[in-house]
């Protein structure tokens, strides 16, 4: 089986039991390798064929920002399920297993390199999907704590304008297209939202398009509160951004020659 793998990513996030750990960003050393069939692509030499690295590199980073886990076993299975959801469903390249690898630098000291390595086969996972009237939801990982979702926005439906009072939401946007508040916002984008700030999507294109949404605690239906009010304007909230200028290419254009 072929490989792709990412070594000796960085990423500052809240990981931990200790107080001191919970106040303020550590560095963790992610190690990731995802086992695939790699003819296609290098068959096609298209960018669709394959695993985009530099958007999965922003997404294992705006995962582990936004997450917030206590453990590194949790951290490491929702990024080795988000890793093995890249495979699942119609026309993806299929992810056969996952490794991933989190280490925390400065967890002792300097003393000793604490590690959790996680292995993971697609026979052992099971994602559901949930229909939804914007489309559908891809369960991605639920722990007691946070959960992680992938919400594909079908060609001309809306997340119409809703607010949260209990839910932490941060969201990526991972599809170019897509209208945040009217306007558009490019992929790899991302923002967190305040509780009780009205936010909405529109895809006006022909395509689905999808957003990365984690929620801490994991969604409650309940909590998806619609509000007969405009969305707030975006101009006090600015977003973190998670892919390079390059990542952002549609898949017709992937296989063209550089300009």
């Amino acid at each position: 089986m072929d490989r792709i793998s990412i070594s000796g990513l960085m990423v500052d996030c809240i990981v931990g039991l200790y107080r001191r750990e919970r106040r303020r960003p550590q560095p963790v050393r992610v190690d990731l390798v995802l086992e695939v069939d790699a003819r296609r692509a290098a068959e096609s030499d298209r960018l669709r064929d394959t695993i985009d690295y530099g958007k999965l590199c922003g997404d294992v980073r705006f995962l582990l920002e936004s997450s917030r886990c206590l453990l590194l076993e949790s951290a490491g299975e929702a990024l080795a399920r988000y890793a093995l959801s890249l495979g699942h469903g119609r026309g993806r390249l299929p992810v056969e297993g996952v490794r991933v690898k989190l280490t925390k630098s400065r967890a002792l000291g300097g003393a000793a390199l604490p590690a959790v390595e996680i292995r993971r086969r697609r026979a052992q996972v099971a994602f559901e999907i949930e229909r939804r009237p914007f489309g559908e939801v891809d369960v991605i990982y639920a722990s007691r704590r946070c959960g992680i979702y992938r919400l594909r926005i079908a060609p001309g439906r809306s997340i119409p304008t809703h607010v949260h009072q209990r839910m932490d939401e941060s969201e990526l946007v991972q599809s170019s297209g897509l209208l945040l508040q009217g306007q558009p916002v490019p992929a790899g984008s991302a923002r967190r939202w305040p509780k009780g700030f009205p936010h909405r999507y529109d895809n006006p294109t022909r395509r689905e398009r999808a957003i990365l949404c984690v929620d801490c605690p994991p969604f409650m239906p309940g909590d998806e509160i619609l509000v007969d009010q405009p969305p707030a304007p975006l101009d006090d909230l600015p977003a973190a951004f998670y892919y390079d200028a390059r990542a952002d290419l549609e898949p017709e254009a992937d296989g063209a020659a550089p300009s």
